[in-house]
């Protein structure tokens, strides 16, 4: 199962967030729920760096199974939370129909 953990303030501000394991939905190169969540994670990821021109930390895992990626605080802040709160978003409508591969846990 891929567990995404994301880091809230109370604010609602979104500190990080953290990806780790495998859907196990079908095999290695066939597995939709894997290539779902990894679409929207680094497309989100990408967009923010693109979009705004802030890198935030990211650490990855060697096989493919571990994705951190923690958000400092600049003045594009509010730009960077609305596309990650659209990541999260993606992420939850996955998760409606593959519950059983895919679960967001919020740290609040």
């Amino acid at each position: 199962m891929i567990k995404i953990i994301i880091d809230e303030q109370a604010s609602g501000r979104i500190n990080s967030f953290e990806m780790k394991g495998h859907a196990d939905y079908a095999e290695h190169g066939k597995d939709l729920v894997c290539a779902g969540a990894s679409a929207v994670s680094f497309g989100a990821v990408n967009a923010i760096i693109s979009l705004t021109g802030i890198t935030p930390e990211i650490q990855q895992g060697s096989d493919g199974g571990y994705l951190k990626v923690i958000f400092p605080e600049s003045e594009k802040d509010s730009e960077i939370q609305l596309l990650v709160k659209a990541m999260i978003v993606s992420l939850q409508t996955i998760e409606q129909d593959y519950g059983q591969h895919i679960k967001i846990i919020f740290n609040r």
